[in-house]
């Protein structure tokens, strides 16, 4: 109940607000946008999380496409959550353990090619559980010193920012993150190299979840515009990105903001009743 209520009220704001936008709103606003896709087939998926699905099959626009890995963490949770109910302690290593391995195998394999067409990749997910109750049983995070820290922190950046860790199969790209993500998370949240201790960043994760749900929303709506203004006015492309960045930072920022404060708070506090 406590994921329900942080996740579903935002995820299902975007949609209503996704569809609207994109079947009503451009059109009011002289912009077209083709739409390829049947309301209540896109509905069904989304409403039952399958946006991974809606998104592969209808591309229905960025602001919607973005809710994918919603989906997938979503259909992650309600296949393990019962699981729990059934397995023993002593065998949650080994489970999921074997889990991440064969899964991650049936991708590289393409055995089900639907797997990796429609983002289906769990393995993530189970190899970070892996991590994390090996980390409270062990203490796995706290052997790593600074130096392995460091390096585990600059392949992150390097793998994220640069194409100077890319491979020519997809699957060992997939690997290597597998391998990467966890180890990442356990630096950083076992005596991190540095903390951070600005009130505006701190407030930037606390709203992060609307800033990732907001950011497509407006590059889409300030690319809409930057392309009517091209048309009508000379501005030259370099001062058009700049511009287009500024106002696609701050748009998004100002909206995961104003959701956080007076949309997704009024859901926040309720998770007390379900500790």
């Amino acid at each position: 109940m406590r994921r329900v209520l942080r996740i579903f009220p935002l995820y299902f704001f975007v949609l209503i607000s996704g569809l609207f936008y994109y079947n009503y709103f451009l059109d009011l606003i002289g912009i077209s946008f083709e739409t390829n896709y049947n309301l209540v087939e896109l509905l069904t998926l989304y409403i039952f999380f399958l946006p991974n699905v809606a998104s592969n099959l209808y591309h229905p626009g960025g602001a919607l496409e973005v809710l994918w890995s919603i989906g997938i963490e979503e259909q992650f949770y309600l296949f393990i959550a019962p699981l729990f109910l059934f397995l023993n302690k002593r065998y949650l290593i080994p489970f999921f353990s074997i889990f991440t391995v064969g899964y991650f195998l049936l991708i590289a394999t393409n055995i089900f090619p639907f797997l990796s067409d429609f983002d289906f990749f769990y393995f993530y997910f189970s190899a970070g559980g892996v991590a994390s109750i090996l980390d409270i049983k062990y203490g796995l995070g706290k052997r790593f010193n600074q130096i392995s820290k460091f390096l585990i922190l600059i392949l992150f950046i390097v793998f994220f920012t640069t194409d100077l860790i890319q491979f020519s199969i997809e699957s060992y790209n997939h690997l290597f993150g597998l391998i990467l993500f966890p180890l990442l998370v356990l630096t950083i949240s076992n005596n991190p190299i540095f903390v951070i201790k600005s009130k505006i960043v701190n407030y930037l994760g606390k709203i992060s979840y609307g800033i990732y749900m907001y950011h497509a929303f407006a590059i889409n709506f300030i690319g809409f515009l930057a392309l009517k203004m091209n048309s009508k006015f000379n501005i030259s492309t370099a001062a058009m990105m700049v511009v287009s960045f500024v106002l696609v930072f701050l748009t998004t920022i100002a909206a995961a903001h104003l959701s956080f404060k007076f949309f997704e708070q009024k859901f926040i506090r309720l998770k007390k009743h379900f500790r």
